[in-house]
């Protein structure tokens, strides 16, 4: 059985979003710039914006964690916002949403969105029956981040640290409760634009 791992990039002072949230501004005001790693042209950044085969340390990292992704769970917040900007499921694999709303599951291009509603431990017993061997990525917004980390469901956590302050926004690491939380740091990954955090979470 695969890893569920927690990936989300953010700003020096912890924010994984700008404030003002829309399905126009999908990452809030200024939030994008914690992306521009991935999507901008470059030697060293992800998916390079001419569409030339993408290389460097970043690029590296996108290609990883494709690979090694076997299903995905967000919020529905998240899923009312992306799945517009996305117009498919946001990995090609098995995309399972947190919601209090009952629906069919929605077929897209690549996979599929299946509505779940009793909760986050049915969400992650379904990914990780669809995930197999390979890992299940817990992405989107920081609330779903945060009720998985509280719950002890988290592997791994990979942060990718922007050299950027947004100011205000939403934190990635708040309402996590009370309770002391251990972590071993397993790698840190340096490119000219983003640092790859990764930690294991001690039990």
């Amino acid at each position: 059985m695969g890893r569920v791992l927690l990936s989300m990039s953010v700003s020096l002072d912890g924010f994984a979003a700008g404030p003002d949230v829309t399905a126009e501004r999908p990452m809030g005001r200024g939030g994008e710039r914690l992306h521009e790693w991935l999507f901008h042209g470059g030697g060293d950044r992800a998916v390079a914006a001419d569409g030339v085969t993408p290389v460097g340390v970043d690029a590296e990292q996108a290609r990883e964690r494709y690979a090694t992704t076997g299903a995905v769970v967000i919020g529905k917040r998240t899923f009312d916002i992306g799945v517009g900007l996305w117009q498919d499921t946001p990995f090609p694999v098995p995309c399972f949403v947190i919601t209090h709303e009952a629906r069919d599951p929605l077929n897209m291009e690549s996979d599929s969105f299946t509505f779940v509603t009793d909760g986050l431990h049915s969400a992650l017993r379904q990914a990780r029956h669809a995930a197999g061997d390979r890992s299940v990525l817990i992405m989107g917004g920081p609330t779903t981040g945060q009720q998985f980390i509280r719950a002890e469901l988290v592997d791994e956590i990979h942060v990718q640290l922007v050299p950027v302050f947004l100011g205000t926004g939403t934190r990635l690491f708040d309402r996590l409760g009370t309770d002391h939380i251990e972590l071993e740091r397993t790698a840190v990954i340096e490119s000219p634009r983003v640092t790859h955090l990764r930690f294991n979470l001690v039990r």
